[in-house]
């Protein structure tokens, strides 16, 4: 079990992941596999963001799962090391963020693990399956698009390993690792595509990072104290 860096709580902290044990927690990640929960999840998420529609709401917190989840991924190519432990041990809690409420995220620290290069594709595997999951549970929900929630996921992704590639300390790992995303030999359990490719048209993230690559809208301009974003595809 390696021991969580000052830079590294740092990161995940600005990324609304915590350690500590949140002082009313809300529902844990197991609730969300549990499909009788769905229909008060999506009521408190439509309370906590006084959002004007059901998918805004719901988009938020696939937001939120997907900074998680970005974390994850950046663990990895960073530290070679993610995070393993229960979905009961993954807790929502209201924070507020710039003067908004949102969700944090709070998980136990000691279930981080190394990850050994001889079982690095089955790890990217499991972490896009677990998002496929959630996403799969968060449709039942309400009408929204898979690719909004993937998208949702990928922007964070996409920003992370763009820092990285620029550190020539740090791009190997990330290069590798953004190899193995837009191979479809991790996506086979739930697609026989590389949707992580589909988002970046295999182009370098330097070349697309400030660019409008998104096809879907995330409905941050229906919640009330969020803004559209730069890049919306519905922008005029």
């Amino acid at each position: 079990m390696p021991a969580l860096t000052y830079d590294q709580l740092r990161v995940l902290n600005s990324y609304g992941v915590f350690i500590e044990n949140p002082e009313r927690p809300l529902f844990t990640l197991e609730n969300l596999h549990k499909d009788f929960y769905l229909t008060d999840f999506r009521t408190l998420m439509m309370g906590i963001t006084q959002a004007s529609t059901e998918a805004a709401a719901i988009s938020h917190f696939g937001r939120r799962y997907g900074m998680f989840m970005a974390m994850q991924f950046y663990m990895l190519s960073m530290y070679d090391e993610i995070w393993d432990g229960k979905k009961v041990d993954v807790r929502y809690s209201i924070i507020n963020e710039f003067g908004v409420n949102t969700l944090g995220t709070f998980i136990t620290p000691n279930d981080y693990r190394y990850v050994e290069d001889s079982e690095r594709e089955y790890v990217i595997s499991k972490l896009l399956y677990q998002c496929h999951e959630v996403f799969q549970q968060l449709r039942k929900t309400t009408s929204i698009s898979p690719l909004t929630l993937w998208e949702n996921l990928f922007g964070y992704m996409l920003w992370n390993y763009y820092e990285q590639l620029e550190n020539p300390l740090l791009a190997d790992r990330a290069f590798e690792d953004l190899e193995i995303l837009e191979g479809t030999k991790v996506w086979q359990l739930f697609s026989n595509k590389s949707w992580f490719y589909q988002y970046t048209g295999g182009k370098n993230p330097a070349q697309i990072v400030n660019q409008p690559i998104r096809k879907s809208c995330c409905f941050s301009k229906d919640i009330p104290g969020l803004m559209q974003c730069e890049f919306c595809p519905t922008k005029k």
